[in-house]
Parts: C-alpha cells; sequence; structure tokens
C-alpha cells in the first residue's frame, strides 16, 4: 500500500480538470434551473430524426442535464435525471455518448446533490435492467459506494438487492469501497504518471535481471485466449486510449523462480511493446508493484479517459478495473471478488518500461507483467496513449 499524501476528492490527472463554461454553458446558467429544464425540454421534442442538426441539439440537452447535475437543489436532481432517462430520446444520440452521459450525469449528482434528494428516485423496484432510468440509478449506486455513501438507506438497499437478483453488472461490487481501493478518485500529491526510469525506480524496488529468468523467457508458449484479453484491455477501450492494448498470457513448462521473474524474462517474450527494444537509448527495467498499484491504474485508464477520449465515471471504471484484474489474475468471473483480494497477494507483480516505439515517455505508457501463485502462468498488459510512431506500432 502506497504511504503518500492523498487528497480526497482530487482529480488523477490534469486532463480530469473541468473546463471553464464557454458563453453558451454561461448564457444557459443565466436562465436559472427551470428555464434550462424547460430549454432542454423543447430541444427534446425536436432531435429525432433531424439528422446532424439533432445530434447537436441532443448533445446540448446533455450539457444541460450535466450542469443541472452539478447545481445543487432537489429540483436539479428531477431535471437532470428527467431529461436523460425519460425526455431525451434514445436514438438521438450513439449509444456510446448516451452511456458516457449518464454516467457522468450520475457522478456529478453523487458529487454535488445532497443524498436525502437523490434517495427518492429509488423509490419503485426495478422489474428488468434494461431502460436509461434503471441504468442511471445503478450508476448512482456505484457512485456512493466509492464515498462509502448510501448503506443503509432502506430504498437504496431495496434497489440494490434487486439489481443484484437481476444481475446487473454493476451489482457484482460491493457497496462500500474496499482498502485495495484506497487511491480510487484522489490526487496522490507529488504522484504524477510515471515516465521516466528515474521515476519508476524512485517508487518501486527494481526486478533483479537474471540469466536464469532470460532462458525461461525463452521457453514461454503463447497461450490464445481472446475473451480475456478483451476483458483486460476494457479500461484503455473504455476511456478511449489511442492506441490498442496488447494483453498477452504464456505458460511456462516448469515453475519460475520468483528471483527469475523480472526484466530479462519479460525481455524474451514475443510482446509487439518490446520491439525494437535496444535499438534505443536506454534500457528496459521491470520494478515489482502490489495489486492495489495496478487496480488503481487500471481505473485511472477510464475513469479519467485519454487524451483524446472520455472519462467513463467512477462507477464503470471501478467495474472495468475489476473484470481486468480478474483477467490478468486467470481469476472465473464467478470467484468472489474478496477471494481474489486474498489471492492477488500470492501473485508477483511487476511493472516495467522499455525505450522503444511503444513507450513514448510524454503522456500514459503503462505496462504490467502478473505470475501466478503456481509459477508457471504469467499475463502481460501494456497500454498507451500516444499516436506517434503509429506505422511502428502497427
Amino acid at each position: 500500500m502506497s504511504h503518500n499524501e492523498e487528497t480526497p476528492g482530487g482529480a488523477t490527472s490534469e486532463r480530469h480538470r473541468q473546463e471553464r463554461p464557454g458563453p453558451e454553458s454561461q448564457h444557459l446558467a443565466e436562465l436559472g434551473p427551470e428555464g434550462m429544464y424547460e430549454a432542454a425540454e423543447r430541444l427534446c421534442r425536436t432531435v429525432a430524426g433531424e439528422g446532424p442538426r439533432g445530434a447537436s441539439a441532443a448533445r446540448t440537452v446533455g450539457r444541460i442535464a450535466e450542469t443541472l447535475a452539478d447545481t445543487r437543489s432537489r429540483d436539479c436532481v428531477t431535471f437532470a435525471v428527467d431529461l436523460v432517462s425519460r425526455l431525451l430520446p434514445e436514438e438521438a444520440i450513439p449509444p456510446g455518448e448516451g452511456d458516457r452521459l449518464l454516467r457522468s450525469v450520475a457522478a456529478k449528482l453523487v458529487r454535488t446533490q445532497q443524498l436525502r434528494d437523490i434517495e427518492p428516485l429509488f423509490r419503485e423496484l426495478p422489474d428488468g435492467v434494461l431502460g436509461r432510468a434503471v441504468e442511471l440509478r445503478a450508476c448512482l449506486l456505484g457512485e456512493l459506494a466509492l464515498i462509502g455513501s448510501g448503506t443503509g438507506r432502506r430504498s437504496l438497499d431495496a434497489y440494490a438487492e434487486k439489481l443484484g437478483e437481476l444481475e446487473h453488472p454493476l451489482a457484482r461490487l460491493p457497496r462500500t469501497r474496499l482498502d485495495t481501493e484506497h487511491r480510487f478518485t484522489t490526487r496522490v500529491r507529488g504522484l504524477g504518471s510515471i515516465k521516466t526510469a528515474k521515476q519508476l525506480r524512485s517508487r518501486f524496488p527494481e526486478a533483479p535481471s537474471t540469466d536464469g529468468g532470460a532462458v525461461a523467457g525463452r521457453g514461454a508458449v503463447n497461450t490464445l485466449d481472446d475473451g480475456r484479453a478483451n476483458a483486460a484491455a476494457q479500461p484503455f477501450r473504455a476511456g478511449g486510449w489511442t492506441r490498442e492494448p496488447e494483453a498477452r498470457f504464456f505458460t511456462l513448462p516448469s515453475p519460475l523462480s520468483s528471483d527469475d521473474f523480472g526484466i530479462s524474462f519479460i525481455k524474451e517474450l514475443p510482446l509487439r511493446c518490446l520491439a525494437g527494444e535496444g535499438s534505443r537509448r536506454g534500457s528496459a527495467l521491470a520494478c515489482e508493484t502490489t495489486p492495489d498499484d495496478v487496480l488503481n491504474e487500471l481505473f485511472s485508464a477510464s475513469y479519467v479517459g485519454g487524451v483524446n477520449g472520455q472519462g467513463q465515471g467512477g462507477a464503470y471504471a471501478r467495474l472495468y478495473a475489476w473484470e481486468s484484474l480478474y483477467a490478468l489474475m486467470g481469476s472465473p468471473a464467478g470467484v468472489p471478488l474478496l477471494e481474489v483480494v486474498r489471492s492477488a497477494a500470492d501473485h508477483r507483480w511487476l511493472r516495467f518500461m522499455a525505450f522503444t516505439d511503444w513507450f513514448h515517455h510524454d503522456t500514459s505508457d503503462l505496462a504490467f507483467a502478473v505470475l501466478d501463485p503456481t509459477r508457471t502462468r504469467v499475463a502481460v498488459l501494456a497500454a498507451t496513449d500516444t499516436d506517434v510512431h503509429r506505422d511502428a506500432l502497427g
């Protein structure tokens, strides 16, 4: 666990700062909550079937809903929820944008509004998991879990229990933040993304480089598993990171010594992120890390979003992070989350970097390797948020 000072509620990246309101937002704010809601209501009646003009109007409705969600009052809660879950035609916005809007409104409501004004939204239990109204409430419960709020309230507890019965994906997660999730949605003072070998060495102990590791790496066999690879990569895809992540899995003919699990082993694996290693100035290195460090980076990938992407809200960023961690550990989806937390300590975790076309060292580069308790299975996940050297990366 990290012992660095943390600032609750801070952004995890400069990209997560709120943008200053533009002229349109300032004009809308002058209308007041009721005026904004009425303007959005009129737009909702015109967006369907209007092509580009309709899409533009739908985006304006979305911005109004986010502004209302971020304005503390019981009426604003009602107005924002009504716009995104009932009035805005589903066909007016692309599915991905519609999902992002629901998640954004839920996150803003939990951050800004008082729980007593959110609680009435849960009076009626859902009879299915489909529909924006149910999805919004599931996201609200997920956001409340991240701040340790909402449990012990009869209507919220009943709604969460019903979502579990209906097998909503967010219902898989605990309704309170776990200790291993301690850095979610926080900014650790003095720490940003790791861009240089010096920064990596200053934060984590370097793993040894051994001849035995190199020999073992040459004997590793690539194991294809598209479903597992997709789950591992999901945080970066959801956050709109520029490049397609690399998720690979390997098996070894005999157990790997813990001392041999280092950069000499990793460099022998046929990894796209290491193509051309040794042809540039700088040496690849690997450092030992912890599962909570990996989990936090997976969470941040979709919570903050890529340079050209968008954040997905805390509820789904949390889900994607856990699904990715499950995939890296090779744990079946049905294994209870707390059991995965316990078994994570039996795995070996590395962060690594190199000087190749993949690791650009100026935006966001991440690479992890995980050795399972049998010491015969290795998972590797690498992601980069730069589109420079596109041809070299493939």
